[in-house]
C-alpha cells in the first residue's frame, strides 16, 4: 500500500491570475470546486472523484508551472503552511458544516489510499499537488463551487509575478 503524505510541506504555491491571487492575499478568498474530471480512459481519475470540493496547490516553485495553469501570471507563496491549512479547514467547516475534509499530497501513477480525488496520472507528476478536499456526509448535498474567506494572509504569504520566476531560478 502507498503511504499517505499528510505532513504539510514547508511552502505551498498557487499559480493563477494576479487579480484572483490579490483577493486571496487581502481577503483570504479561495474557491472550493469539484475536481476536473479527466477522460474515461484515465482510470486513475474516475467520475467518483467529482464527489468532492477541492482546493489544489503545488509543493514546487518552477517557471514551467505558470504555463501549466491557464492564465497564470502570478504565484501566491504560502510560507506558513500549518497556519494556512488550519484556517482553510476552519473556514470550510463553517461554510460546509456537514462535510468532512482532509489535505494531503496527490499520488501520481498509482491509486492513492485516499481515493480517486488524490490520484492522478504519472504525466502530471511535475505539478506535485497538495490537495485540500471535502466530501459531503450526505449524498443529497450540493457539489456547487463555494467561496471561503480565511482573512488576510499577508503575514504568512507573498505574491510574486511570473517575471520574478526567471530571476529566482537562475
Amino acid at each position: 500500500m502507498t503511504a499517505i503524505d499528510v505532513h504539510r510541506p514547508a511552502k505551498l504555491y498557487r499559480y493563477s491570475e494576479r487579480s484572483w491571487l490579490e483577493r486571496s492575499m487581502s481577503l483570504g478568498e479561495f474557491r472550493l470546486r469539484p475536481p476536473a474530471i479527466l477522460a474515461p480512459a484515465d482510470r486513475l481519475r474516475p467520475a467518483s472523484a467529482g464527489n468532492y470540493l477541492t482546493l489544489s496547490l503545488t509543493q514546487v516553485w518552477h517557471e514551467s508551472l505558470f504555463d501549466a495553469f491557464l492564465g497564470a501570471d502570478s504565484c501566491l507563496i504560502i510560507h506558513d503552511t500549518e497556519e494556512f491549512g488550519e484556517r482553510i479547514h476552519r473556514a470550510a467547516q463553517k461554510a460546509l458544516p456537514s462535510w468532512a475534509g482532509i489535505d494531503a499530497a496527490v499520488s501520481y501513477g498509482a491509486p492513492s489510499p485516499l481515493g480517486a480525488v488524490f490520484s492522478k496520472a504519472s504525466g502530471d507528476a511535475r505539478q506535485k499537488e497538495w490537495m485540500f478536499a471535502w466530501r459531503p456526509t450526505q449524498s443529497t448535498l450540493s457539489l456547487n463551487p463555494v467561496f471561503i474567506q480565511i482573512g488576510n494572509i499577508e503575514g504568512i504569504a507573498e505574491l510574486r509575478d511570473k517575471s520574478a520566476a526567471a530571476v529566482l531560478l537562475h
